[in-house]
């Protein structure tokens, strides 16, 4: 019997790689996306296939579907998209989650809300667990992301009192090909700025640390705990614990360019985290999930797909 997905948020980065692989699996998938901040390009390669349809619509009012498991990706999600439409944003996380829910309840499927490491602010603890409650500003520039993620989280677990099966997974930073060369996330910023002959441009001491996980490795995770009903009302991070410093990281990309590493230091970004990665001894030992694609074959990829664009 053919398993049939929605996913909310379907034409953006991460959204179309999970298209993608579902429909590879034989899947049926409806991707719904308002095309705010995501590229009907990206999953321009899955027209035409029988068991994959496009839908443009805003997660507020979503179409009714039959489906049996639904996956809410739809969300500005780098801090360029989520500044510039703040009140989208908390939409989509807000009022968006609850009519998916309610569609996932009317249809008796399994809703995976994609929420995000941001949940944990600026971490007092490293790395960090899905215990920890975060340390976040609710009014700084960041909180429509942040404080829309929170509400999201915990909606779905409120919505289980109405019926609703709900996993929950909090995605730390995540690259790979179709990402946004303009969306203002670091990983795009270097390639660009490396392809175009530019310094790399570094906010604050460039010696905060991000884990970096590839697309491909994250999808497995992301599709491993959606489909798990079993795992309702539970949480996993998803991301790579490995750390690497942005002065790292611009080394990377700056060696596999061929090009010398030149700094622009910047001042440092509002409510930026000084460090963040995951714990994710949770979602290893019940799904034996765990990234596996070295930084820098991923960042290989990656500059692949750019330099085409």
């Amino acid at each position: 019997m053919t398993t049939r997905f929605v996913v909310a948020g379907g034409a953006g980065f991460i959204g179309s790689h999970v298209c993608t692989t579902l429909v590879a699996q034989g899947h049926e998938v409806l991707c719904l996306d308002n095309l705010l901040t995501g590229r009907e390009r990206n999953v321009a390669h899955l027209t035409g296939r029988p068991n994959f349809r496009f839908v443009q619509a805003d997660v507020t009012a979503p179409p009714p579907f039959e489906a049996d498991f639904v996956l809410h990706l739809a969300s500005p999600a780098s801090p360029v998209q989520y500044r510039a439409k703040p009140v989208e944003t908390l939409l989509a996380n807000s009022l968006g989650t609850l009519r998916l829910l309610e569609r996932a309840i009317e249809a008796d499927a399994r809703l995976l809300f994609a929420s995000t490491s941001e949940v944990y602010g600026d971490p007092l603890e490293h790395p960090q667990t899905e215990s920890y409650w975060g340390n976040v500003n609710p009014i700084g520039e960041r909180s429509c992301y942040d404080e829309g993620k929170r509400f999201g989280e915990a909606l779905a677990m409120a919505m289980r009192t109405r019926g609703a099966n709900v996993g929950i997974v909090r995605i730390f930073n995540t690259y790979g090909p179709r990402m946004d060369p303009l969306d203002g996330r670091v990983i795009p910023a270097f390639i660009g700025a490396g392809l175009s002959g530019k310094p790399f441009p570094i906010q604050g001491t460039g010696q905060q640390t991000r884990s970096f996980c590839f697309v491909s490795d994250l999808v497995d995770g992301l599709l491993k705990v959606a489909q798990d009903s079993s795992a309702n009302g539970e949480v996993f991070n998803l991301g790579n614990p490995e750390e690497v410093t942005m002065i790292e990281l611009a080394e990377t990309v700056a060696s596999l360019l061929g090009v010398e590493a030149k700094y622009d230091f910047l001042p440092a970004a509002v409510d930026d985290p000084y460090r963040r990665c995951p714990d994710i001894t949770r979602v290893r030992e019940r799904f034996g999930w765990e990234p596996h694609r070295s930084l820098r074959s991923g960042l290989e990829e990656t500059i692949g797909a750019f330099s085409d664009e």
